[in-house]
């Protein structure tokens, strides 16, 4: 093969470049199509405020024109502020089964980073931590949940050949109405919910004023919340307000809950409709086509990810997350009629939130991630 990498340098580049991706899933039928249009506003250095403080470079490989592979370098400002670590990212990784090309590609974005002053790159992060992460390693026997990755068995042999190791794993639970909705955990979070005064409300999606003001307590838990976690990166409030403006045109009012405790703000749950199930009936990735699909099999969704659940410090050992996960739960299947629900990505060492999933809600590990590591 004479393979090539080109940087991509132009926004007719950038649009070969994320519809390239339909190359390396050709027969695959759990290939769930991205919105074109939306990959173009995650790589967008101007519109979409990751780029206020971290830098990205693309490149794709070629062989006689046709696209064998692409790759992104990320320099995540944010995370170096935070971590100062020396460690750069990969992702929007995709290649054919050739060792030689894929070791192209992070010699590539591992030459970038370096000659930035980095010393250790990690992905796939497509852009950041915040966003869709991981290279699916166990359970790609259906489609991928929304905002969930998904890839062929063989990207894990192309990391681990190219000297790769671990550096996290991250895992995803299948939650069923008949496991989580028993009489034992119903009375357990009851007498929680009692004990500490746990009051719930729905974030306002209605109200413009009020949705401000609870995305900014949104934004106020996850970055309180999250701190102790691996690699976490706190989001501007740039970031969060571009975040929330696309999540609020999938997101089901009755799924996104605030609690408080003796009336101060003590965490969330938020579980989104699975759009997936729609978006991979549109083949080509276009607006048109799930404007298309939207009306005719919106009503088919039948489950939902619980996408994020926080609680701050101080009430976390208060058994609010068991609570926040049982209400979500209940509401996305009395409410919502939704027949089940993944939680994901939870850490594989985050103890909390792995002993509630799997202890009181009764959920079972399906789907496994893991993050890339290796010294540049």
């Amino acid at each position: 093969m004479a393979v090539t990498i080109r940087p991509v340098q132009t926004k007719d580049e950038k649009l070969q470049f994320v519809k390239s991706q339909w190359n390396f899933y050709q027969g695959d039928k759990n290939f769930v199509p991205p919105l074109i249009s939306d990959r173009m506003k995650i790589l967008d250095t101007v519109k979409n405020p990751f780029y206020q403080h971290s830098k990205i470079q693309l490149w794709m490989a070629e062989d006689n024109g046709i696209i064998v592979g692409r790759i992104a370098a990320i320099i995540n400002d944010n995370h170096l502020k935070i971590h100062n670590d020396k460690t750069g990212f990969w992702g929007f990784f995709e290649c054919i089964n050739d060792q030689n090309v894929a070791n192209l590609l992070f010699d590539t974005a591992a030459k970038w980073l370096k000659e930035k002053g980095l010393e250790n790159m990690i992905g796939p992060e497509n852009p950041s931590i915040n966003d869709e992460i991981g290279m699916l390693f166990e359970g790609d026997d259906e489609p991928p949940i929304i905002l969930m990755t998904y890839n062929p068995q063989y990207y894990n042999d192309l990391c681990n050949n190219y000297g790769m190791s671990k550096a996290k794993d991250l895992l995803a639970y299948m939650l069923y109405p008949e496991t989580f909705k028993t009489d034992k955990v119903t009375r357990l979070q009851s007498v929680i919910r009692e004990r500490h005064k746990i009051t719930i409300r729905e974030v306002n999606m209605k109200n413009k004023d009020q949705f401000a003001k609870d995305v900014q307590t949104l934004k106020d838990i996850y970055n309180g919340a999250w701190v102790p976690n691996w690699g976490f990166v706190k989001w501007t409030d740039a970031e969060f307000d571009f975040l929330a403006a696309d999540l609020k045109q999938v997101a089901d009012q009755r799924l996104a809950v605030i609690a408080e405790i003796n009336g101060k703000v003590a965490g969330f749950g938020l579980a989104l409709p699975d759009f997936n199930q729609i978006l991979i009936h549109n083949k080509k990735g276009t607006m048109l086509g799930l404007i298309w699909h939207m009306m005719t099999k919106k009503k088919k969704i039948d489950q939902c990810r619980i996408i994020a659940l926080g609680v701050m410090p101080e009430f976390q050992k208060t058994g609010l997350d068991a609570v926040l996960y049982y209400e979500v739960g209940v509401r996305g299947t009395d409410l919502a009629g939704f027949r089940r629900g993944e939680a994901s990505w939870i850490l594989e060492d985050n103890e909390m939130m792995n002993r509630g999933l799997t202890t009181t809600m009764h959920g079972e590990i399906y789907k496994k991630y893991r993050l890339y590591q290796k010294s540049i």
